[in-house]
């Protein structure tokens, strides 16, 4: 039996239809494929830092743009606009209306030594942005554990320079901000990319074991500062108050003797013009000041009765003065 040639042998219909169809699938498949591998969408919030077979070539702005395909370029997208944070002390377990947290497991990272000995468990947030895609991924191995480190570095630093009141109280604010100094002046050290934004202490407490005791300091210090300034405002209740009473009796004692003087001034000048008319005519000023004397004198009087040396009949006026009413 000749042995029979393959290219002799004829395929039936449906082979070349099947043939065509696969032909066709693998134009569109690969066309699929240099169309998906060519063209890259970055958004509004990203920047695109470009590689090619490794090695860094340009970084891509938001919007629709051209690389190699089938690899030769690869694109990494980095969240540039968008803020990140970093949880110490605790982790967010759920974000929304109602968050939920979880400390467990977290409390190595936030308990702290500070300046005066004491331990304090410090919760805080690290805000940050990513400034320069190229440093982000290239200058620093593992970028976001290297931030890690170094901000509970900074925070160890910054809370062991004060005492455990300072760090729980009046002085959050200020080891705030100075915890993002620091970090931020390491990141610019490192080259890493990061923008240090805000700094934010959650929760500053003392460990569970020294609560009570110190719940108890903070309250004996509550009521003492509460007695001084309840003795403060009855201070300044009492205080302003005598000097004001003090004040309007000197007030008055300046313008009592202000008075006395003027009068006696006056009295003094009175009685020099009074003197000088005297002298001039004594017979005068005497018949004068008796008139005037009288005249003060006699309206202060009751009823009065003057008779003249010659008068003889005194009971009928008595007498009408009685009908109208009694001799007074």
């Amino acid at each position: 039996m000749a042995k029979q040639n393959f290219s002799e042998i004829k395929m039936p219909p449906e082979f070349e239809r099947y043939k065509k169809i696969i032909k066709y699938a693998a134009v569109v498949l690969l066309g699929v494929i240099v169309v998906s591998t060519t063209f890259v969408t970055v958004s509004t919030e990203e920047n695109a830092v470009v590689l090619r077979f490794g090695e860094y070539q340009r970084t891509l702005d938001p919007g629709l743009s051209f690389v190699m395909p089938f690899g030769i370029e690869r694109v990494y997208k980095i969240p540039v606009e968008r803020q990140l944070k970093l949880e110490f002390g605790y982790r967010t377990e759920q974000a929304g209306t109602r968050s939920r947290y979880s400390s467990r497991d977290f409390k190595e990272e936030s308990l702290m030594l500070t300046g005066d000995l004491n331990l304090a468990q410090v919760e805080w947030v690290v805000q940050y942005r990513i400034n320069d895609p190229y440093r982000f991924l290239f200058k620093v191995r593992n970028p976001e554990k290297t931030l890690e480190d170094m901000s509970e570095s900074a925070m160890r630093q910054i809370v062991g320079d004060r005492t455990v009141d300072e760090v729980l109280t009046i002085g959050r604010q200020e080891v705030a901000m100075q915890v993002e100094q620091l970090l931020q002046e390491m990141c610019i050290e490192y080259e890493n990319g990061i923008k240090i934004e805000q700094i934010v202490l959650q929760d500053v407490n003392p460990p569970d074991p020294v609560k009570p005791s110190f719940n108890g300091v903070n309250e004996a210090q509550q009521q003492r500062e509460r007695l001084i300034n309840e003795a403060k405002a009855e201070f300044n209740k009492v205080i302003p108050s005598a000097k004001g009473e003090a004040q309007e009796k000197i007030q008055q004692a300046e313008g009592y003797a202000f008075q006395r003087i003027n009068e006696s001034k006056g009295e003094v000048a009175r009685f020099n013009a009074l003197y000088q008319e005297y002298v001039k005519a004594p017979e005068i000023t005497k018949r004068r000041m008796y008139l005037e004397t009288m005249t003060k004198i006699l309206p202060k009087m009751g009823n009065k009765v003057i008779l003249d040396e010659k008068g003889r009949n005194v009971l009928p006026l008595l007498q009408m003065q009685n009908g109208k009413g009694g001799t007074k």
